[in-house]
């Protein structure tokens, strides 16, 4: 990388392979705070806009784009999609104690309540198990008071149960291609969470915790998602790049967002790669700038995972 391209990068991360995406498709051209990539069975992406609360569905064929729902004042921050085809989104709500996991129909009709704002969670983003049930982040508590978690939610909905306790405000979430690693992005914190699981899916073996990799820089890490091989993908908000790590949470490159060392496109929120290939899509927008909002593509470490959705 030149010198221009460091800008902003860690001394320790300055050596990691690093390449530049390349623009892939324009949602907007006002700069939206976009989230939740998330492919369907025919190949269709879906995403959110957190704060005027848009579900859209980009058909592949054509970049066709088009909004299914406006959940208003529900700030939608995530998006998985059942085996069945209906969406689940994660909403922010007042960021503090209302949130909610909704489900919805492929059309964005039949709105339904899964987990509801009375509960006090505030769901920033989930994972779907082989069983149906759930993983999600409560996306709350300072670093001073770590109040936020990770909950799951199994398949007939009959609990919510804690898996990790007392985060500061916890992040991305996702399941390793055999089920027994959760990671977790702790947002305030800077801290990425291997955590491993009990055959139950909610407990942790002696000794089952680690911490391999702390991040730098304000803000911090984002939404994040894995391939086939179990490689792992972290979107770093407010610095334009994503961090790609083995299995074993070794930092093995870094995509950067075109201009980020001129203050463009560092809203990058979320990683996923297209199914069948190894081209992995990033959300950004060009806050503070006149670029809009845009999903940029960059080589992966390996191919897609066909997950829950696709089983």
């Amino acid at each position: 990388m030149s010198v221009k391209e460091l800008s902003g990068i860690p001394c320790s991360e300055r050596e990691v392979p690093a390449e530049v995406a390349a623009p892939w498709f324009q949602i907007s051209a006002e700069n939206k705070q976009l989230e939740g990539l998330c492919f369907d069975r025919a190949g269709d992406l879906h995403l959110v806009d957190v704060f005027e609360g848009n579900v859209y569905k980009l058909e592949m064929t054509g970049r066709k784009l088009t909004v299914l729902a406006t959940l208003t004042g529900e700030n939608p921050a995530a998006l998985k999609i059942h085996r069945d085809g209906r969406l689940f989104v994660c909403c922010l709500a007042n960021m503090r104690d209302n949130g909610s996991i909704v489900a919805m129909a492929p059309d964005g009709s039949e709105l339904e309540t899964i987990v509801g704002p009375e509960l006090g969670y505030v769901p920033d983003d989930m994972v779907f198990d082989s069983d149906g049930g759930f993983y999600f982040s409560d996306f709350t508590g300072p670093v001073f008071n770590p109040t936020g978690g990770i909950y799951h939610v199994p398949a007939d909905r009959s609990s919510v149960d804690c898996v990790v306790p007392n985060l500061a405000t916890p992040n991305g979430l996702a399941l390793s291609p055999d089920e027994h690693v959760l990671w977790v992005t702790e947002m305030a914190a800077n801290r990425l969470h291997f955590i491993q699981l009990g055959d139950d899916r909610v407990s942790i073996p002696p000794y089952g915790t680690s911490v391999p990799y702390t991040f730098s820089g304000l803000e911090g890490p984002d939404s994040c998602s894995i391939d086939a091989d179990g490689n792992l993908y972290v979107a770093m908000y407010e610095q334009g790049r994503v961090l790609c790590f083995t299995p074993e949470g070794v930092l093995a490159k870094q995509i950067l967002l075109p201009d980020r060392e001129q203050g463009r496109n560092r809203r990058s929120t979320h990683p996923m790669i297209i199914p069948g290939t190894s081209t992995l899509l990033i959300c950004t927008n060009d806050f503070g700038h006149d670029g809009g909002s845009w999903i940029f593509a960059a080589e992966a470490l390996g191919k897609g995972y066909d997950s829950y959705q696709f089983s």
